[in-house]
């Protein structure tokens, strides 16, 4: 069973999901984690290697007698603050711009409410993630999946992980194309009319991903990104001042009930579960607890941010508020120095986004077709310019982002945050230590059910709004 060892071997670490102190430099015995039962009654232990063969190598040697580094085995360096950024960068993006036209449709309280609940179960299904990975060793999503479900669950893991990731991209590259030449056309004060090719934003996205993004995603770690999720952070805070400074002319209206894309809006604005444990990974220190905390702290700042620039830019255009914002903005004076700053700013955060999106999409198609293959730079760096290629060609055809934040929000959102989690947390947990009719399995197993519901109930009034034709009005205004 030679396979079956070599899975095996990369349960040098504690259930806490705690690695070795890389100082040790004499041999660490394995310590196997406890075998349960299948649903045949048979003993079953084995899983893949989470990640120890994807992303890092081995630092040390086989022939004398130490054990290789492997992914559980790593030694975080990342810092607490740090790694607030990247949570915090991964769970910000285009999701931003859209939440005034969200708010738009639902009214203030009904979006608060939305808000906060998708918040909560945001930070609840990353607890489900967390103590399921502390219990295996494992820190990596597709192999919770692996160990929940063997094949069909590690499949199921990466191909949500890779749609829902992909959305992501093609959104906050669509802001590039759309938004990027507009700046550079309101700087130069260039002829909109005129066929320059640095007005075309099929040519600046190309360039942009080329020359800013491609090289941050052959980053190996990434803890190596905290610096940039800080700055893309800073660049969403003066954002959101100059939305304040805007939002006071208005008085307190609600519109009619329009929420078709308003809830798929919300879930991708906190998706942050593929970062998650790659995250945990590299955090100093890593204890469940500690990351919980960061996963609180970068959840509640940016739930923060996201109600208060929905409504300042709702309070400053009601009804006439666009699916993206910074079009809405652009209306008031489209040469204005500090509004072309707010969006300057805007472009920036979400091009410095895109590369902390795009590991672990790498780490899922490393994990479906690649799983047996020891790390390769080749590799590494073919994956991230296919992506960005194909992300690209995606992004130059897409017709509209608010269809992008529909789709993908109301399929690959509900599985990583809502159904996958609890389904993983209900396997994996022994029986002994929650028996099914326990408490956290019965929540849990209700928080799966809500996430189907909430799945057929996005598709449902997207289907609608599309046979009415009402998606056309509301995304062209």
């Amino acid at each position: 069973m030679e396979p079956a060892q070599s899975e095996m071997s990369i349960l040098g670490c504690s259930t806490n999901g705690k690695g070795h102190n890389l100082g040790d430099d004499k041999y660490v015995p394995m310590k196997t984690m406890p075998e349960e039962l299948d649903t045949n009654g048979t003993q079953n232990a084995r899983f893949d290697d989470p990640d120890g063969i994807l992303e890092s190598e081995e630092f040390l040697p086989n022939g004398d007698g130490t054990k290789p580094m492997r992914f559980t085995d790593f030694e975080g360096k990342t810092s607490f603050g740090m790694s607030v950024f990247n949570l915090g960068n991964a769970i910000m993006g285009s999701g931003i711009l859209g939440l005034a036209y969200a708010m738009a449709n639902t009214g203030i309280l009904l979006f608060l409410f939305l808000l906060t609940v998708v918040a909560v179960l945001s930070c609840y299904s990353i607890h489900l993630l967390l103590k399921s990975s502390g219990i295996v060793g494992i820190r990596a999503y597709e192999q919770l999946g692996y160990r929940a479900f063997g094949t069909p669950g590690k499949m199921a893991a990466g191909i949500a992980i890779t749609l829902q990731n992909i959305g992501a991209m093609s959104s906050y590259l669509y802001i590039v194309k759309s938004e990027f030449p507009l700046v550079i056309q309101a700087f130069s004060r260039a002829d909109p009319t005129a066929d320059l090719w640095y007005l075309n934003g099929n040519y600046l996205v190309v360039m942009v991903s080329i020359g800013v993004i491609l090289p941050l995603a052959l980053m190996k770690q990434l803890g190596y990104l905290g610096y940039t999720s800080g700055f893309s952070l800073s660049c969403m805070v003066f954002f959101l001042s100059r939305s304040v400074v805007y939002g006071n002319t208005g008085r307190l209206r609600v519109f009619p009930l329009q929420t078709a894309y308003t809830i798929p809006i919300l879930a991708f604005a906190f998706v942050c579960h593929p970062e998650v444990l790659p995250i945990y990974t590299e955090l100093r220190n890593p204890t469940q607890r500690r990351m919980q905390h960061v996963s609180n702290l970068s959840i509640l700042v940016m739930y923060t941010m996201y109600f208060l620039a929905a409504l300042f830019g709702y309070l400053t255009f009601y009804g006439k508020t666009e699916t993206e914002l910074l079009h809405t903005y652009s209306r008031i004076d489209p040469y204005d120095t500090l509004i072309l700053c707010v969006r300057l700013a805007v472009l920036t955060a979400v091009t410095l986004t895109v590369p902390i999106v795009l590991f672990p999409v790498r780490r899922a198609l490393n994990q479906m077709f690649f799983a047996s293959k020891s790390f390769n730079w080749l590799r590494h760096v073919a994956i991230a310019v296919t992506l960005l290629s194909f992300i690209n060609m995606l992004v130059i055809f897409a017709p509209n982002i608010l269809g992008i934040f529909g789709i993908i929000g109301a399929t690959s959102a509900p599985c990583l945050i809502f159904i996958f989690p609890a389904i993983f947390y209900i396997r994996i947990v022994p029986k002994e230590q929650e028996p099914m009719h326990s408490i956290p399995k019965i929540l849990a197993a209700c928080f799966a059910g809500l996430g189907v519901a909430f799945m057929i109930m996005s598709l449902s009034f997207i289907i609608i709004d599309w046979t009415t034709g009402s998606s056309n009005s509301g995304g062209g205004h």
